[in-house]
């Protein structure tokens, strides 16, 4: 199966960051959307979020959609660099699920 079948056919995908204190992995279940083969989640609670800290701390995460796994770089979209983006991920959620707010995560799979 393609991944683009799993971006459609999947409501939630599970990404494992690294404790920023205890080094060990911490694994979160979390709606997304795609857009040109990345991947976005959102922080409600935005930087106070700790899977959030820990991206800051190391932005290569795992990513598991189905019963597929990917390693993933992340990145914390900035509300000025990327207001555009920052908008249409957010409208991409609401679209998907009825919520879109918070802050986006870009998640770049890793071949």
């Amino acid at each position: 199966m393609l991944i683009d079948e799993y971006f459609s056919t999947q409501q939630f995908i599970y990404v494992t960051t690294t404790g920023r204190s205890s080094g060990l992995p911490r694994e979160i279940e979390i709606w997304f959307v795609e857009r040109d083969g990345k991947l976005y989640i959102f922080a409600e609670h935005f930087d106070k979020a700790n899977w959030v800290r820990n991206i800051q701390r190391n932005p290569s995460v795992s990513v598991r959609i189905g019963k597929q796994q990917f390693s993933a770089i992340a990145r914390i979209l900035d509300e000025k660099e990327d207001e555009a983006l920052w908008r249409e991920t957010q409208e991409k959620a609401r679209k998907k699920y009825g919520w879109g707010e918070g802050l986006p995560v870009e998640l770049t799979l890793q071949s």
